[in-house]
């Protein structure tokens, strides 16, 4: 079974903005998304639900830095990507 993969505004702009200005990340962020398709609760980035989540929300990591945070929808078999980008400040 496939999931069906939807991206919120703001993660399909980072999507875009990655593709020109970050390639190497870019393949990474791809490899994940192509995971989270077949199997979004496991598989490489470590996923893991987010802590005081509602059980639908998952991250993985995509580098040291940044992260892919989308929603699991098991009854409609989607999975809604939330944002892709930094996880800690840059300080």
């Amino acid at each position: 079974m496939s999931y069906v993969l939807r991206f919120s505004p703001d993660a399909e702009k980072e999507l875009k903005k990655w593709k020109k200005s970050a390639p190497k990340l870019f393949k990474k962020l791809s490899e994940v998304l192509s995971e989270l398709i077949i199997h979004p609760k496991q598989g490489i980035g470590h996923p893991e639900a987010l802590k005081g989540g509602d059980g639908i929300t998952y991250s993985r990591r995509i580098s040291g830095k940044h992260r892919v945070v989308y929603d699991v929808y098991e009854q409609i078999v989607e999975v809604h990507v939330l944002s892709i980008g930094g996880h800690y400040d840059d300080k």
